[in-house]
């Protein structure tokens, strides 16, 4: 009896994690859009046409408002959310577009001409094995070794 059950563990427990870290890809995947979908709200009402460069800014609530333009979990950077880091900075080659001071928030950082965001695993091959990334054009990259991605996306593919 032991030995039987032994081996359905030993066939349960891989597939089990398997689903779980396909799960947890397809939320870092989802939040990428929810970045996507803050920023372009951030830059048309608050920005001055400029993106936030962390989460932390786009968490801050604007003057006379009761919501943010970016909620939990993913109201700051370096937040673990479903296995996953999530990171909000300018991309590579970004210009100062609206002064930190003049944004609606207040924010702690410059509005920039451009964002990236990424996503990779908290602990590879166990939370998830790949990790993904997006810039201003809104095109999410994938990196299969789970290594975290960089502006510039050097070593990823488009996740198709």
């Amino acid at each position: 009896m032991c030995a039987v059950l032994a081996i359905v563990a030993g066939i349960a427990i891989p597939a089990v994690l398997q689903a779980r870290m396909r799960a947890n890809e397809g939320a870092a995947i989802a939040s990428l859009a929810v970045i996507r979908s803050a920023q372009a709200t951030y830059a048309t009402s608050c920005g001055g046409g400029g993106f936030a460069q962390s989460l932390d800014d786009l968490a801050l609530l604007p003057a006379g408002a009761t919501e943010s333009f970016i909620t939990e979990p993913l109201g700051a950077n370096g937040v673990i959310q479903s296995g996953y880091v999530a990171n909000l900075s300018a991309d590579t080659g970004a210009l100062l577009v609206t002064a930190a001071a003049a944004t609606c928030n207040s924010s702690t950082a410059d509005a920039v001409s451009a964002f990236f965001a990424e996503r990779h695993p908290q602990s590879i091959s166990l939370t998830g094995q790949r990790s993904f990334a997006m810039a201003t054009s809104g095109t999410i990259y994938v990196r299969a070794d789970g290594v975290t991605i960089t502006p510039g996306m050097a070593g990823t593919t488009v996740l198709r």
